[in-house]
């Protein structure tokens, strides 16, 4: 538990299904509040500027509709060469970026802010998280049997790793194991630490 002189909510804002159940993890109590705003990335900004962005603004937010509390944003932008990588959103766009992506490898930026509406003036800890990520140089056969099995087309990256997407995966290099799924559990965990989360009571 987290404690205050005053009840606390953690909310999580996201409407991602994959940080619901990441976040269920640490056995702490929270809601989920989904931010509405424009995701898009702005003119001429860096992947990981528009992920931290995005982090905060979610958390933001939503710390608005729920005053006095403490707020998980996060947001993942993957990179190739520079270039944005969004969520496919349907089959041919996720063939097209597997093709694009296969034998190379892909940055992914997982931001990650933890905003704490506790006091006058919220406080904000917020962290890039990056992962690299080495595609198998497959056949379009694969790839597009792969697809017609997992669908994973509201994933930056048309694959995902917790499931099927692992075997078309060929090294996956991070600090923080559960940030390419979408909430980098090794990061908030510290984050939450010092916002003065107790994960195990003696």
């Amino acid at each position: 538990m987290i404690p205050n002189s005053s009840p606390l909510r953690l909310i999580l804002a996201s409407s991602s299904s994959y940080r619901r159940e990441l976040l269920s993890r640490l056995q702490l109590p929270f809601e989920v509040a989904v931010p509405d705003l424009d995701e898009r990335p702005l003119d001429g900004e860096s992947p990981s500027a528009t992920a931290l962005r995005l982090a905060h603004a979610k958390a933001e937010a939503v710390l608005q509709r729920f005053p006095g509390s403490l707020v998980i944003g996060s947001d993942q932008v993957a990179t190739l060469d520079g270039a944005q990588i969004g969520k496919p959103g349907n089959h041919a766009n996720a063939l097209l970026q597997l093709q694009t992506m296969r034998g190379r490898q892909v940055i992914f930026h997982t931001a990650l802010c933890l905003l704490d509406g506790r006091g006058a003036t919220p406080h904000a800890q917020i962290e890039d998280v990056q992962t690299l990520v080495t595609v198998r140089d497959l056949p379009d056969a694969e790839l597009d049997a792969y697809l017609r099995i997992e669908q994973p087309y509201d994933c930056a990256g048309s694959a995902k790793n917790e499931g099927l997407g692992i075997a078309i995966l060929e090294r996956i290099d991070s600090t923080d194991p559960t940030a390419l799924t979408g909430l980098p559990l090794i990061a908030l965990t510290g984050m939450l630490r010092r916002a003065g989360a107790v994960f195990f009571n003696t």
